[in-house]
């Protein structure tokens, strides 16, 4: 792919696992670079060259039901006992003691829980977009339902039907068209509803992604795109040929993974990284107030004019905040 060191593969907690890696070997702790969704290792094509050519050790993989990487049928074989495993594994296969994982949207949520889980393997913690939050008092969903009703894409997501998938899967072009584009310039300064979950959008806002796409025409779209066509060519050219339920099972875990972590303690306990986009409007900077009780060795920074997709709308100054944080913390 376009600028992307050669795809390596590691078997890896029963998957075969396809992963991009450069930077010279010898540096540690590297960063292993974890994209969200819809997205794969390509979305950090910016950041694994200028951090490799910082002299940073990066390892960018397309993790479980993405990419080049398997896509097991069972929707519990996504749940954050496997999404975390996954990258254990990539670390025993690189033999890699500790790293610093980074996580920009669903690869968020899965970086924060790195520490609470497998601390001995993990240096630091970066969030990009995607802030730690506490164990909910109910189950995600049924906060979600309450919130932003049934038509929210992550309520739809639970479909048992798989009906979004469909949707996606049937206007693959049409979905990268709708999503990767940087928004529009906000009209008021109106602050941010509260976050739950990790979503802090308005209730307000048109969460209804599927019919969103379905009757998407890019025609009529004010917004600028953030991928060129060969960049989104890369895009459509995988989910073509993936689909979309792999990574939609993800989000089918949230109760799975909200009844498991029960008792599970929420701190984080290594140094953390927390990058917020001013402009995202499904994680907004206000989703990260107060994250420092429960990450204490937390730096935050804003990037601002940024939408949701920051490491793609904003690579420059991604990158040179890891690299920044990175040399500041671990030398």
């Amino acid at each position: 792919m376009m600028e992307m060191p050669p795809l390596q593969f590691a078997q890896t907690n029963g998957i075969r696992m396809g992963y991009y890696e450069a930077g010279p070997k010898t540096d540690a702790p590297p960063l292993v670079l974890c994209h969200g969704w819809p997205e794969m290792a390509f979305s950090w094509r910016h950041q694994i060259k200028a951090l490799s050519a910082a002299g940073i050790r990066v390892i960018a993989p397309d993790q479980r039901g993405y990419g080049a990487t398997d896509r097991p049928e069972p929707v519990e074989a996504y749940d954050m006992e496997h999404l975390t495993g996954d990258l254990v594994g990539l670390l025993d296969h690189l033999e890699i003691d500790k790293a610093i994982f980074v996580g920009h949207d669903w690869g968020g949520f899965i970086v924060w829980q790195m520490p609470l889980r497998h601390i001995d393997r993990v240096a630091g913690v970066v969030g990009v977009n995607t802030p730690h939050y506490d164990r909910l008092p109910i189950d995600p969903i049924e906060l979600f339902r309450q919130r932003f009703g049934d038509s929210m894409y992550i309520v739809q997501f639970q479909d048992p039907a798989r009906e979004p998938d469909r949707i996606f899967g049937s206007r693959v072009e049409q979905t990268f068209d709708a999503f990767m584009r940087k928004p529009l310039p906000r009209k008021d300064d109106a602050p941010a509803a509260p976050a739950t979950a990790g979503v802090g959008a308005s209730a307000k806002t048109n969460l209804a992604f599927p019919q969103m796409i379905a009757a998407y025409d890019a025609k009529f779209d004010p917004r600028t795109p953030i991928l060129s066509s060969e960049e989104k060519q890369v895009f459509v050219d995988a989910f073509t040929r993936t689909g979309f339920t792999g990574g939609i099972n993800w989000y089918r875990n949230f109760s799975r993974n909200w009844q498991r972590s029960e008792g599970l303690d929420h701190t984080v306990r290594v140094p953390a990284l927390m990058i917020m986009a001013e402009n995202d409007a499904v994680l907004p900077p206000s989703a990260a107030d107060g994250m420092e009780k429960i990450v204490p060795d937390l730096e935050k920074y804003l990037v601002r004019d940024s939408g949701h997709w920051t490491q793609q709308e904003k690579p420059d100054e991604v990158s040179a905040k890891l690299i920044e944080w990175r040399r500041k913390r671990f030398g």
